[in-house]
């Protein structure tokens, strides 16, 4: 298992951690009654791993963030205090009043700004030991008004109208480390499936990725300055450079762009199955194990290491994901980056 980064490096993490239930409230019931296998080992998993800031994803939101707090307070008693926590509403659950999937009925999930049995399911949220400073939260801009977009060609009328670009949230997140400030661009796209042949949903997955890559080139979704170095794009993309139905357009933009660079975390867990990038266990053949999750710092900073949570079968580690198969935490794992960042040993 990696070692926590160093005083003079920082721990970048982001994970999926599936940590949705069928109903508001249930998540912090499971975490508060202190029996739920699952919760204990995605509690593990950040634990023995110490990144400094943590995206997670699939994490049932709630308005007054009760679970996450008790979520945090599981983990300072695993030894992994966050002190700056942040979790916006998605867009999973949030009606639209609008038949979006066109199956003749309104009000049911797929109806949502993204799919979701009640509001807040399945969040994101940011742990951090540094301080947060200003959030810009791009969640509620509208798929239409993306230069170059492809909403045009897959909605109706009415959906052109409300439709969310974000399938989970899009959040551009400063963080405060030492004397420096480092851009964080969160992302959990849609899963490019689960659609008809206009694919409107692998569209929607690559338009994800083109909102944070159209900024690099001087657009802005709000009038304010676009990003700058440094900074890192984080979260689920949802496409695989090579394998899955995902469109690759974008992916491939952000993977060889000048400003970024792709640290390919890889582990011995992974290599066994498949591809030793490969980030989340999905079932064989299809759609078989792919690289979902991301960390793309920017170029100018300079990465000491990187990883996937993945180990081997015969690694004792293999023991922290949970259950007998290993992916009893989640079926993604935690990818982390070390980086150097100017004034970061500075706390």
């Amino acid at each position: 298992m990696a070692l926590p980064g160093t005083a003079d490096t920082i721990r970048l993490a982001t994970y999926h951690t599936e940590l949705s239930r069928a109903g508001p409230g249930l998540l912090l019931r499971d975490i508060l009654r202190g029996e739920d296998e699952q919760i204990a080992a995605v509690i593990a998993v950040i634990a023995a791993n110490a990144p400094d800031i943590v995206l997670l994803q699939g994490i049932d939101h709630d308005l007054e963030g009760h679970a996450l707090a008790a979520f945090s307070d599981r983990l300072q008693a695993a030894g992994a205090i966050y002190p700056y926590r942040l979790a916006l509403p998605p867009n999973a659950g949030v009606s639209t009043a609008h038949d979006l999937d066109g199956d003749g009925r309104r009000g049911m999930p797929r109806d949502a700004q993204s799919y979701g049995r009640f509001r807040g399911e399945g969040g994101m949220a940011l742990l951090s030991r540094y301080p947060i400073g200003a959030v810009r939260d791009h969640s509620g801009f509208l798929w239409r008004d993306l230069p170059g977009g492809q909403a045009q060609g897959v909605l109706s009328p009415e959906a052109l109208a409300v439709q969310r670009l974000a399938s989970g949230a899009a959040w551009d997140v400063a963080v405060d480390v030492g004397d420096a400030v480092l851009r964080l661009l969160t992302i959990h796209a849609a899963p490019p499936v689960f659609d008809g042949p206009e694919d409107r949903n692998g569209r929607r997955n690559e338009d994800e990725l083109w909102f944070w890559l159209r900024q690099f080139a001087g657009w802005s979704p709000d009038g304010a300055p676009p990003p700058e170095p440094p900074l890192a794009i984080i979260g689920v993309l949802n496409a695989d450079p090579v394998d899955g139905e995902a469109r690759r357009g974008a992916l491939t933009a952000a993977l060889t762009h000048p400003l970024l660079q792709d640290p390919r975390p890889q582990s011995p867990g992974g290599a066994e199955d498949g591809d030793a990038t490969d980030t989340v266990d999905w079932r064989d053949p299809d759609p078989g194990n792919l690289r979902t999750d991301y960390i793309l710092p920017s170029a100018d900073l300079d990465v000491t290491g990187a990883g996937v949570v993945w180990p081997a079968r015969d690694d004792p580690d293999r023991a922290l994901l949970g259950g007998s198969d290993g992916i009893g935490a989640s079926r993604h794992r935690l990818v982390w980056v070390d980086l150097v960042l100017e004034g970061a040993g500075q706390r």
